[in-house]
């Protein structure tokens, strides 16, 4: 199996939740009938079954389904001291369908790291891979990328008492929180982090953009500020770890909050940040053509988001063999990597997909990587 971190076809994280994993959430969060320690014997469970299931699709990036979280950025964000974030709100179309707004997250003091967040969940995951006896497993974490403490609110979102200058404080400030809490899980034995970014992806959405320059920010400079500011927790990096992005535009029941080609975005995003590895969405015509990948330096890889976690009919292996090809005219083949283009389930609702239809799409990327790349 290959030891190449991001893997032939690898996934972005989270999975859908069971039906009894769904039932003692209710059970903690709004009956109030079970403790802490039984819901997290209950998570324990549903982690233990979606390991295995990543195995047997033939994975070896393994994640822990982002089964202990509500929202794949909340919950890791306000345990970082210093910050406040508030339940986002679902809002109805007139369609039916609906759609999350966006959290507020607001910086009321000093942004540090006032405890290890991920660590014993990471723990867990790195227990149950090894009890599966898998050479060639890694255990994957996933947290939100640190530019949304910064994109959602602006410098409105920033308490002035804290930080009276945001550059550098502020960005020094976040970079050494994220890199005390790789170096805990970096002492566990964990070597592949996932950062979620949605920010750079909204900066392709011109809606995006004008609510950023209504805040008072430039969409042109925001994605060089943010180079800049994902640079900053690289250069804490520890040793032997693999520190990827994934750019998300929006996963909650099915829907989407942007959309646009990452042309804006790119050169700032492939060239100018120090990452090892970029998912990016390329589900849909929402995404823009491959053009953007030329910006793409050598010793990085992208990984391409062609198979929807959105809709259950699944793609066409011979679609997404031509589309990796078209790729490969902008960037090398050998940079490139095959995954779904989100998670499952971005937050606890999950998309509106079947089970089934889940393990049908994990397959196939597994077997159309194989194809294209000879190994995994």
């Amino acid at each position: 199996m290959s030891t190449r971190i991001p893997f032939r076809a690898d996934h972005v994280g989270s999975f859908l939740r069971p039906a009894y994993l769904l039932e003692a959430r209710d059970q903690f969060f709004n009956k109030k009938s079970i403790t802490a320690e039984q819901l997290r014997a209950v998570e324990d469970k549903a982690i233990t079954e979606i390991v295995k299931f990543q195995a047997d699709v033939g994975l070896q990036s393994i994640t822990d389904g982002e089964f202990r979280r509500t929202y794949f950025h909340i919950d890791f964000l306000e345990q970082l001291g210093g910050v406040k974030t508030d339940i986002p709100v679902t809002i109805v179309r007139p369609d039916g369908t609906e759609e999350l707004a966006p959290p507020v997250i607001r910086v009321i003091d000093k942004v540090r790291h006032a405890k290890n967040i991920q660590l014993a969940d990471f723990q867990y995951l790195k227990g149950q891979v090894e009890a599966l006896g898998i050479t060639g497993l890694v255990p994957k974490v996933t947290i939100p990328s640190p530019t949304m403490l910064h994109f959602r609110g602006g410098r409105a979102g920033i308490s002035k008492e804290a930080y009276p200058e945001l550059d550098p404080v502020f960005y020094d400030d976040v970079a050494k929180a994220y890199g005390d809490e790789l170096q805990s899980l970096a002492d566990a034995g964990c070597t592949y982090v996932q950062m979620d970014d949605t920010n750079m992806a909204y900066l392709c959405d011109e809606k995006m953009r004008e609510a950023a320059r209504q805040r008072g920010d430039d969409p042109n400079e925001l994605p060089h500020r943010y180079a800049a500011f994902i640079n900053k927790v690289v250069a804490h990096k520890p040793a032997g770890m693999t520190l990827c992005m994934h750019l998300c535009r929006g996963n909650f029941k099915s829907t989407h909050a942007a959309a646009g080609n990452y042309e804006p975005v790119a050169e700032a995003l492939l060239s100018e940040m120090h990452l090892d590895a970029y998912f990016m969405e390329y589900d849909d015509d929402r995404s823009g053509d491959f053009r953007p990948l030329r910006f793409l330096k050598p010793g990085k890889t992208v990984v391409l988001g062609l198979v929807t976690t959105k809709f259950g009919q699944l793609e066409s292996k011979d679609d997404l063999k031509r589309r990796i090809a078209e790729a490969a005219q902008y960037a090398p083949l050998d940079q490139l990597a095959l995954s779904p283009q989100c998670g499952f389930s971005s937050t606890v609702h999950g998309n509106n997909i079947a089970v089934e239809d889940q393990r049908r799409k994990l397959e196939l990327v597994v077997e159309a990587a194989r194809e294209v790349w000879g190994s995994l």
